[in-house]
């Protein structure tokens, strides 16, 4: 069975971003693909020191090993695809998540290249955009087919629960996970797989 991994570079458990990979893992396990959520937590993480022992070592795991990295690293391996969710600080992703993400691609970048991969922004209100983009850059560097939606995979809500209300975000997400399921099943031969069916639009607006 083909399975995505999703983590969450939020520090909040079971908050906005968990919210948004939580409605899009629901979508790929109805199109049987398998499914699981990672969390970085509130553990420290550290950054690259650029210090060029993981290529000396060539095991495909960064040297320092106290932290969610490597564990992250394992389950890359055996994964087909990817969902990366963070909210958004000073228009930025998590720099947790970035740390992670630098150190996971360049330590251990063959369990990524040419695995479809898509990125998540949860705000409160901007900065949704920039973030996003930040976050696909690095994954255009791997050769890494990503994965689109009807707009931009971006939520808003700032307590936890809230982004469960943006409407237009949750159908997001629910196009981005049947997106996702119609690539891997079209990259794995599925040759009957139909395109994906799409939802009539549901506009979330502020200004009511």
């Amino acid at each position: 069975m083909m399975k995505v991994l999703l983590v969450s570079g939020s520090a909040v458990k079971n908050g906005n971003t968990f919210i948004a990979l939580s409605e899009i893992a629901k979508t790929l396990e109805a199109e049987g693909i398998e499914t699981e959520i990672v969390e970085i937590g509130n553990k420290p993480v550290r950054g690259c020191i650029a210090c060029g022992a993981c290529a000396q070592k060539g095991n495909n795991r960064c040297v320092f090993n106290d932290d969610i990295c490597n564990s992250i690293l394992e389950k890359a391996e055996t994964a087909d695809a990817f969902v990366f969710g963070s909210p958004v600080y000073y228009g930025q992703p998590n720099g947790a998540l970035l740390a992670l993400i630098q150190r996971m691609l360049y330590a251990g970048g063959n369990a990524f290249r040419f695995k479809p991969v898509a990125n998540v922004a949860i705000c409160r209100r901007g900065g949704a955009s920039a973030a996003f983009q930040t976050l696909n850059m690095a994954f255009e560097m791997m050769n890494m087919p990503q994965v689109p939606s009807q707009y931009w995979n971006i939520a808003y809500g700032r307590t936890p629960g809230e982004a469960a209300q943006d409407k237009e975000g949750m159908q997001t997400m629910r196009q981005l996970g049947r997106n996702m399921a119609w690539m891997l099943k079209k990259f794995h031969g599925v040759e009957a797989a139909e395109k994906p069916e799409t939802e009539t639009w549901n506009p979330m607006n502020f200004i009511r």
